[in-house]
C-alpha cells in the first residue's frame, strides 16, 4: 500500500512576495480579491519592503507618520504593488545603466618619446613586474615607474545592459538583515527566509514533528541550478583576483548548488535524515520533488522538505543568457510593440508566454514545500493543501544542440495525464484539470511546448484544458521555477481564481491550441472546480518533468477510503488548532513580527554523544531511535 504524499506547509519569497498563506498568489490575482484580503496583501508587502512598521496597533512610516491600516494602504498601495513582479532591475541589486567592465588597452608615450612614467603606491605594484618597467622608489610608499615601449593594461569602464527587466524580490526586502547572515550569498539568505516561512506556515511546531518521526525517516532535497554566483559565492571566487580583491574562505563552499539543502539541515531543521541534490536546469525543483514523493510513497521516510533557492539576477548571468539569444532585450521588446522611438519598453510586460515574444525574463525565488505521508498528517491534524502522487521525468534522447528541445517532454506530460486519468477519470482529467505550463516566453518554447500540451491533451480527448503560466508575472527563477508553479497553483483552491497570462494580449499564430484553452485573463472558477493540476517543466539540456498535483478536496476524497469516518472526524478536530496556529503565524508575519529560524551552533552533536548498539542508534534531541533492524532486500539470493 503506497502512502500518499500530502503538502502540509509551503512558503518562500519571490517577486510577488511571501508565498505562505497564498500571499504571492494573491498579489497576482489582486484585482479580483475582496478589499479585506487586498489589505492583508498590501500590509504584508509594506513590512517586507520596510515601507511601514507595526507598533502598538498602528502603522508607522519611515517619515514618522502614524496611520491605521486602511489609511496606510490607501496612501502607499500603488507604490507597494509597483515594487513587485517583473519590473526594471532596481539599483539595490546593481545599476543596469552602468555595469562595470574592463577594456584591454595598450598605452603609449606621447610624441616620439620612447619612455613614459607614472607613479603608484609601491604595495600596488605587481610582484612579477614587466620586463620593460624600471621602478624607482620616490618615498617609503610611492614608486615611479618608467615604461620602455607600451604598457598593456585594462581600463575600467561601464556599459548599459541590453536586458534591464527581471523578476526581482520586492524592492526593499533584505533577508540578510533578518538574521546573522555572516556574508552569506543572496541565494542562501533567501533559503533561510523561505524555508523558515514554509515550516512555520504548517501551524505545527517542528519539534513536535521530530518527536513523531525517527531521525532517519526525514529527508531534505533541495538545490539551485547554477550555484551562488554573486560576489559572496562562486562569482567572487572567479573574479576576485582579476578585480584586485582577495578570495575568501567562504567563496567556494558557499557557492555549491547543494548549499540550500545543507543550510536547511544544519541551521533550521537539525536533520540527520536522507539528503540529496538533483540538478536539472529548469526541472531542478521537480527532480528533487520526485525523490521526495517516491521516498514517501515507499515508506522510506515520512516527512520531507523540498526546496530551491535561485538568485541569478547578476550582470554576468544575464549577459550569458543574452548572448545565447535567450532573454528579452529592451530593443526587441520595443520592436514587438512598434515603439522604437521610445527609450524603454513596458518592463512589466517583458514576459509574454505563448504570445508574440522575444525571450524569457530572468527571476529570483526561494520556495520550500513540506510533505508528509498521509498517516502522519492525519495523526498530527495537519492542514492538507494538496497531494502529489507522482512526478515524471525524462530526457530528450539524441540531440544536435544541447539547448534545443527534444522528445522527453512528450513522455512526461503524457504519462502524467495517463496517471491522473487513473485517479480522477477521463472527465476529471479533461474537464477539471488545469495545466501550469513552463511558459518561458521564447519563440521556440511557445511552439514546442504548445505542441507537447496539445498533442497530449487531444490524445486523451480534451477540448479546452486551461493553460496558465506563472512566469508571466514572476520571471524564470531557473531551478526554483517549479516551486513557483507549485505554490501559486495551490492558491486556486483557496480563492477559486485561475490566474490568466495577462501580459500576453493574444496567442501567437504559430502556437498549437487544439485541446487547450490558453487563459489570457484571470477567471473565477470557484475553489472546488478543479480536481487537479499538471505542472510542466521543459528544461535546457533535455531535463523535462511533469508533476501531478491533486486538490485538497481530491486528496481528502481519497483518504476517506483509507480512514474511517471516526478517524477523519478526529483528524478534523485536531486540525482546528493547527489551522488557528497557521493563521496566527500569517498575521504575525503581516505585522513584521516574525524572524527567520537560524540555529547557528545549536545542539551540535559529536559521535561520543550517540548511544549505539547493534539494535539501534539513539540521538540526543530525538524521541525515537534509528532502528537497525534492516531488511535484506535480496534474501532470495543469500
Amino acid at each position: 500500500m503506497a502512502r500518499l504524499p500530502v503538502i502540509v506547509g509551503f512558503g518562500g519569497i519571490n517577486s510577488a512576495g511571501r508565498t505562505s498563506s497564498h500571499q504571492a498568489y494573491r498579489r497576482i490575482v489582486f484585482d479580483l480579491l475582496p478589499s479585506s484580503i487586498q489589505q492583508d496583501v498590501l500590509l504584508d508587502l509594506a513590512t517586507l519592503t520596510n515601507m511601514a512598521e507595526h507598533k502598538n496597533g498602528l502603522w508607522h512610516t519611515p517619515s514618522g507618520e502614524t496611520l491605521d491600516a486602511e489609511t496606510l494602504v490607501d496612501s502607499i498601495g500603488e507604490e507597494l504593488l509597483a515594487k513587485t513582479l517583473i519590473r526594471r532591475i532596481h539599483p539595490s541589486l546593481f545599476d543596469v545603466d552602468h555595469v562595470t567592465i574592463h577594456k584591454a588597452a595598450s598605452l603609449q608615450a606621447t610624441s616620439n618619446e620612447e619612455h613614459f612614467s607614472f607613479r603608484a603606491k609601491t604595495r600596488s605594484l605587481p610582484k612579477n613586474k614587466p620586463s620593460n618597467w624600471k621602478v624607482t622608489p620616490v618615498s617609503d610608499t610611492i614608486s615611479e615607474i618608467t615604461v620602455d615601449g607600451n604598457l598593456e593594461t585594462f581600463v575600467k569602464d561601464t556599459k548599459p545592459l541590453a536586458v534591464k527587466a527581471a523578476g526581482q524580490l520586492p524592492t526593499g526586502f533584505d533577508a540578510g538583515k533578518l538574521y546573522q547572515s555572516r556574508n552569506h550569498p543572496r541565494g542562501l539568505q533567501m533559503t533561510v527566509y523561505g524555508a523558515s516561512d514554509a515550516i512555520k506556515s504548517s501551524g505545527i511546531d517542528w519539534e513536535l514533528i521530530r518527536s513523531k518521526v525517527s531521525p532517519d525517516k526525514m529527508a531534505v532535497y533541495a538545490a539551485n541550478s547554477i550555484g551562488q554566483m554573486d560576489d559572496l559565492g562562486f562569482g567572487g571566487m572567479l573574479k576576485s583576483a582579476l578585480m584586485g580583491k582577495r578570495t575568501t574562505s567562504k567563496h567556494l563552499p558557499l557557492g555549491y548548488a547543494q548549499m540550500p539543502a545543507d543550510f536547511v539541515n544544519a541551521y533550521l531543521l537539525g536533520s540527520v535524515g536522507n539528503v540529496g541534490t538533483a540538478i536539472g536546469a529548469c526541472a531542478t525543483y521537480f527532480f528533487n520533488l520526485e525523490r521526495a514523493v517516491d521516498g514517501i510513497k515507499s515508506g522510506k521516510f515520512r516527512v520531507a522538505m523540498v526546496g530551491g533557492s535561485d538568485a541569478p539576477i547578476t550582470p554576468e548571468i544575464i549577459e550569458g543568457f543574452r548572448t545565447m539569444g535567450a532573454l528579452a532585450e529592451d530593443v526587441s521588446l520595443l520592436a514587438l510593440d512598434k515603439l522604437s522611438q521610445h527609450d524603454e519598453p513596458d518592463h512589466t510586460r517583458s514576459c509574454r508566454p505563448f504570445a508574440e515574444n522575444c525571450g524569457f525574463t530572468i527571476g529570483e525565488s526561494s520556495q520550500w514545500t513540506l510533505l508528509m505521508d498521509d498517516e502522519l498528517a492525519v495523526e498530527l491534524g495537519a492542514q492538507i493543501f494538496g497531494a502529489i502522487p507522482a512526478v515524471f521525468s525524462h530526457a530528450d534522447g539524441h540531440k544536435k544542440s544541447i539547448s534545443a528541445p527534444g522528445v522527453g517532454n512528450y513522455l512526461t506530460i503524457s504519462k502524467a495525464m495517463a496517471y491522473l486519468e487513473n485517479i480522477i477519470g477521463n472527465e476529471g482529467l479533461t474537464k477539471r484539470t488545469f495545466i501550469q505550463a513552463h511558459g518561458t516566453s521564447t519563440p521556440q518554447n511557445r511552439i514546442t511546448e504548445s505542441h507537447v500540451l496539445s498533442k497530449a491533451a487531444t490524445s486523451f480527448g480534451a477540448t479546452d484544458m486551461p493553460v496558465v503560466a506563472m512566469k508571466a508575472f514572476l520571471g524564470h527563477s531557473q531551478g526554483t521555477a517549479g516551486g513557483d508553479q507549485l505554490h501559486l497553483s495551490l492558491g486556486v483552491w483557496q480563492d477559486g481564481i485561475l490566474p490568466g497570462i495577462t501580459t500576453s494580449k493574444a496567442i501567437a499564430d504559430d502556437v498549437y491550441q487544439d485541446g487547450l484553452k490558453f487563459q489570457l485573463k484571470h477567471e473565477h472558477y470557484g475553489a472546488e472546480y478543479f480536481d487537479a493540476a499538471l505542472l510542466n517543466s521543459k528544461g535546457f539540456g533535455g531535463n523535462n518533468a511533469t508533476a501531478v498535483l491533486l486538490s485538497p478536496q481530491q486528496a481528502m476524497k481519497m483518504l476517506s477510503k483509507r480512514y474511517s469516518a471516526e478517524q477523519l472526524a478526529d483528524y478534523q478536530q485536531r486540525k482546528v488548532a493547527v489551522a488557528e496556529s497557521a493563521t496566527e503565524y500569517n498575521q504575525a508575519a503581516i505585522r513584521g513580527e516574525v524572524l527567520p529560524t537560524y540555529k547557528f551552533g545549536f545542539n551540535v552533536l559529536g559521535g561520543e554523544e550517540l548511544d549505539i548498539t547493534n539494535q539501534h542508534i539513539k540521538l540526543p534531541g530525538y524521541d525515537l531511535p534509528v532502528d537497525l533492524h534492516i531488511d535484506n532486500d535480496f534474501d532470495d539470493l543469500t
